[in-house]
């Protein structure tokens, strides 16, 4: 497992990349890294939750398609409003991304601002944004 912060972040911007093996196991370490992170930024206590759920959902999508000795890569940019999380694995040859009307697909887009996913070659990303709701 490694934790670093990224060498040339954007100006203003912090950005954590965090790599663990494609094992369900290891979803703890990212529920609680984005659940930290989301409280850096005065993020609401049931936003918070929103997002470590949906980083769970998305992480359990690529986790389904993942090749064995996969990593996912979890990169975390935290701006003064919001978060984005960018979770990637190496895909099994042929793997599919679920449609963006399945169940799974729908948890990401209730609960997080934005959802995109995409899956090229033997590479799949699953891209999530949350902006802080103004108090």
């Amino acid at each position: 497992m490694t934790l670093t912060d990224a060498q040339h972040p954007a100006l203003g911007d912090d950005v954590v990349l965090l790599t663990v093996p494609a094992d369900g196991g290891y979803l703890g370490v990212l529920r609680t890294a984005t659940a930290g992170l989301a409280a850096r930024l005065h993020f609401a206590l049931d936003e918070i939750e929103d997002l470590r759920i949906a980083v769970d959902e998305a992480c359990a999508m690529l986790l389904a398609i993942a090749t064995r000795g996969a990593e996912l890569e979890c990169r975390f940019t935290v701006t003064d409003d919001a978060l984005s999380v960018e979770v990637s694995v190496t895909t099994v040859r042929g793997a599919r991304l679920p449609a963006e009307s399945s169940f799974a697909w729908k948890v990401l887009t209730a609960l997080t601002t934005s959802a995109t996913a995409e899956a090229s070659g033997r590479h799949a990303t699953i891209r999530l944004l949350t902006r802080r709701t103004e108090i």
